[in-house]
């Protein structure tokens, strides 16, 4: 049997693009960057060219695992005042949250530069080669999941303002499932970048449309910002989990030190394994509806990449006449630890993580979610590599999350799940709707691929 490939992610568009140039011989940095630009479009509640992320790359010639950082900048180099950011609330599972949006909320764009270092360092597809599947779904619009449009409303005040209502609102009602979601514009922006590379995002005419948006409508990002910006390369860390090895970052939510603490999981039945994860997992929620996006990429030699990006919940200041949201991140008051200084890197819950044996990747994956990806992240963990379950089925069952002593579960969570946690002492949520809260996950392996159908996702594999 020849070797396999696969591709995961939060779109069927954004898989098909990522496998079209796996199939064409792309390895997995080509078909994760070619994916990255198709989220962009496909993805635009989630994501887009004016947000920011992470990846984490396995090397399978030499085994070296390497953790990118291309989040957010604070702006302010150029000097200049800012305006006061705006102030909405966004109803997320019933419950009203406040969030700030405006050019003032906007950080320092880390997309392109992020998925141009990818192709840089491991990358082997002519560079304008992985942005036209992103052209071609820009140039006639691409079908809005059912998931995505039941989100739509909640975040509308961000995404359906302004420039926005052309896309979520073309005929003054915000787009239901099926329908195609279009930005105006969006295509020149990626052709664009094709033709002149991704430092036009920084440098060039793209950049000072940006600056110019971005200071007129009373935001502090500028030209030096913009030029400045680097992506990062971060500790790796590493800790055992079910006997193979997990990688990843460094995270606000202590990913890979909430594995290490937890005890062996094969050992205890279903009701003490809910509670061992839920202690684990204890802790204090900052909520926020975590519009992310995740893509796991595995290819025919064994190489992976998992890159995780967000816009925040949108600043609701698009670049005139090209169809990009910038990023509300400085709104995000989940990220806000300390200081905002001019040219530090703002910190995430992302966490872009593989898993490894001694034959290689074993697991590749990562999830959107904001405080709930360190969850989702443990369930699907939890489900494929101590239960065996399939990838799509560790996706696919029902999660809890927990909020201090209140654990949220989904409906389907077993009975005696939830006895067991209730005699822990935890209080139970028991949610009948909107799966999006619990995270949206996607994972590789070297035999299967799985999206997460909380947030539309697919997965594709992709013979050598």
């Amino acid at each position: 049997m020849g070797r396999f490939g696969g591709v995961a992610a939060g779109h069927p568009a954004t898989v098909d693009a990522g496998a079209s140039v796996l199939a064409a011989g792309g390895n997995a940095a080509d078909a994760a960057v070619a994916a990255v630009f198709a989220s962009c479009v496909g993805e635009t509640i989630m994501t887009g060219l004016g947000g920011g992320g992470f990846a984490t790359y396995v090397d399978a010639a030499t085994g070296t695992v390497t953790c990118l950082d291309f989040f957010t900048s604070v702006p302010g180099l150029d000097g200049g005042t800012v305006a006061p950011m705006t102030a909405i609330d966004v109803s997320f599972g019933g419950v009203p949250m406040r969030f700030a949006i405006g050019a003032p909320s906007i950080g320092v764009p880390g997309v392109v530069a992020g998925a141009a270092e990818i192709h840089r360092r491991w990358g082997r597809t002519p560079w304008p080669d992985l942005l036209s599947p992103a052209v071609a779904l820009a140039e006639r619009g691409v079908p809005l999941p059912d998931e995505h449009a039941s989100t739509l409303p909640s975040v509308a005040p961000a995404l359906a303002t302004g420039e926005g209502r052309a896309a979520y609102a073309p005929n003054g009602e915000l787009l239901r499932g099926g329908q195609i979601l279009y930005h105006p514009g969006l295509a020149d922006a990626l052709d664009r970048l094709a033709q002149a590379g991704s430092e036009d995002f920084y440098t060039g005419l793209l950049a000072d449309t940006l600056v110019e948006t971005v200071r007129a409508a009373g935001g502090r990002l500028g030209p030096t910002d913009l030029a400045s910006y680097r992506v990062l390369s971060v500790p790796v860390r590493r800790t055992m989990f079910a006997g193979r090895v997990v990688y990843g970052r460094d995270d606000l939510n202590r990913t890979l030190a909430t594995l290490a603490a937890l005890p062996e999981l094969s050992r205890l039945d279903e009701g003490d394994r809910a509670v061992a994860m839920a202690d684990a997992l204890s802790g204090p929620d900052p909520g926020g509806p975590g519009d992310t996006t995740n893509i796991s990429v595995i290819d025919r030699h064994g190489n992976a990449c998992v890159v995780t990006t967000t816009l925040g919940i949108g600043s609701a200041v698009w670049l005139a006449d090209y169809g990009v949201h910038l990023n509300s991140m400085l709104g995000e008051g989940e990220l806000l630890r300390g200081p905002l200084t001019p040219g530090h890197r703002m910190g995430s819950m992302m966490c872009p993580l593989v898993v490894l044996d001694r034959s290689g990747v074993v697991m590749a994956a990562g999830s959107a979610g904001a405080s709930r990806i360190r969850t989702a992240l443990l369930h699907v963990l939890v489900n494929h590599l101590v239960a065996g379950n399939s990838l799509q089925d560790s996706l696919s069952r029902p999660r809890f999350h927990v909020a201090g002593p209140l654990v949220h579960t989904e409906p389907g969570v077993s009975t005696d799940s939830m006895t067991a946690l209730v005699k822990a002492g935890y209080d139970l949520n028991e949610w009948a709707t909107d799966r999006h809260y619990f995270g949206g996950a996607s994972a590789v392996s070297p035999t299967e691929a799985a999206g997460d159908p909380r947030r539309a996702g697919a997965g594709r594999v992709v013979p050598g």
